[in-house]
């Protein structure tokens, strides 16, 4: 058995599309509930375009997750904001357990009440990636791990899009990642400024500000609070000179 580990990226949208035909292979995918409405229109497209099943589930609560599709996947952060209120506090630097809760272990609870017990996890991490790739594969707890498009670049990702009939249609930025998490506090202050600024709906940071008041602690120590990042975005963008993001394993 495979499981193929969609995070909803264009990198992890190819690799679903090298899989097909494989047999013994379940799709999954983890709504944090932060994805951009893009995402999840792209994760839809890529079952029906594709012909794939895909598996939606979400965090539902300490050591629960429930079953969901696109109509009735959250779309206001509900499975993130039900784990920082049960940890009761936000995951950091430090810290990173929102990957690890809100998508490793629910896709492990839900293939143990499936009664899938030996599998192989199938990621899409590019050849173009060492240090992800290097990481995965050292880490002996990750020892069931396979990458289908290990021999891949970011240009072949590109590539492979031009020439088919849909796409991810993220928001505008002048710099983006397809992380999951729309404002994910790994991303790198040019890039959470880019997209702030870039927001028609000029919503955007308002759950980052209200997790951030609710916890009464920041996500990261090293960048001005959420609610702060909105004020500079709209007033002076490019404050930020450099771009210091850290890979959170769970986009492409």
């Amino acid at each position: 058995m495979i499981i193929c580990s969609f995070s909803g990226g264009r990198s992890s949208a190819m690799m679903l599309d090298e899989m097909r035909g494989w047999e013994d292979v379940v799709v999954v995918f983890c709504n944090t509930g932060m994805e951009s409405p893009a995402t999840l229109d792209f994760v839809r497209d890529c079952s029906e375009q594709w012909g794939i099943p895909i598996v939606w589930l979400e965090y539902s609560g300490k050591k629960s997750y429930r079953v969901v599709t696109y109509d009735t996947a959250s779309r206001n952060g509900e499975p993130f904001d039900q784990l920082t209120t049960d940890r009761s506090y936000l995951p950091n630097m430090i810290a990173r357990f929102c990957t690890a809760e809100l998508k490793v272990l629910t896709i492990e609870r839900y293939l143990k009440d499936a009664g899938i017990e030996e599998y192989d996890m199938a990621v899409g991490i590019r050849g173009d990636e060492p240090r992800r790739l290097s990481k995965m594969r050292s880490d002996q707890r990750k020892g069931n791990y396979i990458y289908p498009i290990s021999w891949s670049t970011e240009q072949d990702v590109h590539n492979f899009w031009q020439k088919q009939k849909f796409d991810l249609n993220l928001p505008d930025a002048a710099i983006n990642l397809e992380s999951n998490c729309n404002l994910c506090f790994l991303k790198g202050g040019r890039i959470k400024a880019s997209l702030i600024a870039n927001d028609k709906t000029g919503t955007i940071a308002d759950w980052w500000i209200g997790q951030e008041e609710k916890i009464g602690g920041r996500f990261r120590s090293d960048q001005p609070s959420y609610a702060e990042m909105k004020v500079i975005a709209k007033d002076q963008g490019d404050m930020f000179g450099s771009d210091d993001s850290f890979s959170c394993f769970c986009g492409d």
